[in-house]
């Protein structure tokens, strides 16, 4: 097959160096992998780095609380995955001695290890014959072989896959796989791809026909709809109130100023959506600051607050502490831009 052998003499020349590559422990490729679902390389390297000092292992990531773990994942969102990392760690100290299982079964049984990362780790990580799947290789896969079904549908995902497997050359298949994620990355771009650059020009059907551009093709989007809400920053003597989020979901587990959602200003809903929310009384004060961000699914623009604190019921979600010590508190993008407006003041 001329795609492997093209693409591998290409990966030699200009494959990226990566600090989990050719890394001896499999636990480095694992936590490579989860950290770059949605996120760029570039901004993976120093918390990958950061994170194997903090956890150099299994068992030293099994062991440490969770709010450590969130603490070193601040700033990468989608903290479910520190989440469902931590949990099988926890899993993989106990039932499999602290390393990570070879068992394709076992391996996929873990939190948060789905058939793309099962095939990443088989392959990179231990030399397995397995195919992965990520958003660079769909692209690259579409491209090539001219794959007209959507490919985020059940259907275009079947034939990425079946292509995936295919063309996958036997003991090559870690290197080969990383080519294509490299190739993804740096060539066959979302948007305006370097097709003159490429090793594969001359096998790509979309690039023959002149429709490279517009694959792979994506189920059109529902709009992100956006809400506003308003936020309660309540202070005393030095200390400031925090709120837990519950440990499931969104920012789970994570720290936060209480907020919750307005429909009309939130200067004046403020003191009511607070108290319906989290049972506390406060008195608005002056306005700390606007702050808009983006999830996954919606956009919101959060009104923070100065509160003074007329009641607090005794609830262990809620808690004080030192303004100084806030860094020391796991937040999501909004409240850590939140706490250092109060840094200022």
């Amino acid at each position: 097959m001329p795609l492997p052998r093209l693409l591998l003499a290409w990966y030699k020349k200009h494959g990226r160096t990566l600090p989990w590559r050719n890394h001896p422990d499999p636990y480095a490729v694992w936590v490579s992998e989860i950290m770059l679902q949605q996120t760029r390389v570039e901004t993976v390297i120093p918390y990958f780095e950061k994170w194997m000092q903090l956890f150099p292992d299994i068992t030293s990531l099994a062991t440490a609380s969770e709010q450590a773990v969130l603490n070193a994942w601040e700033g990468l969102g989608y903290y479910s995955r520190a989440r469902n990392l931590h949990k099988a760690a926890q899993i993989t100290a106990q039932k499999f001695n602290g390393q990570l299982p070879r068992n394709l079964t076992d391996l996929r049984s873990l939190p948060g290890i789905g058939r793309y990362t099962v095939g990443a780790i088989a392959s990179m990580a231990f030399g397995m014959d397995e195919p992965t799947l990520d958003g660079n290789l769909r692209r690259v896969f579409a491209r090539l072989f001219h794959v007209s079904e959507f490919a985020d549908s059940p259907a275009g995902e079947k034939i990425l896959w079946e292509l995936a497997a295919q063309n996958l050359p036997k003991g090559k298949a870690g290197d080969y796989n990383q080519a294509l994620m490299d190739l993804g990355a740096s060539i066959c771009l979302p948007k305006n791809p370097r097709c003159l650059l490429c090793p594969l020009l001359e096998i790509c059907k979309a690039r023959k026909q002149g429709r490279q551009g517009l694959l792979p093709l994506l189920k059109p989007k529902k709009a992100a709809p956006h809400h506003t809400q308003a936020a309660a920053v309540i202070t005393r003597r030095g200390l400031v109130l925090l709120a837990q989020r519950a440990p499931d979901g969104l920012l789970g587990g994570m720290w936060e100023f209480p907020n919750s959602r307005v429909n009309a200003d939130p200067a004046q809903e403020l003191p009511k959506v607070i108290h319906d929310a989290y049972g506390l009384k406060v008195k608005r004060k002056e306005a700390l600051g606007i702050i808009q961000h983006a999830y996954t699914h919606f956009k919101v623009t959060v009104h923070a607050f100065h509160c003074q604190a007329l009641f607090i019921p005794a609830k262990e979600n809620l808690k004080w502490v030192k303004s100084s010590d806030l860094n020391e508190y796991p937040m999501g993008k909004i409240d850590r831009q939140i706490a250092e407006i109060l840094k200022g003041i």
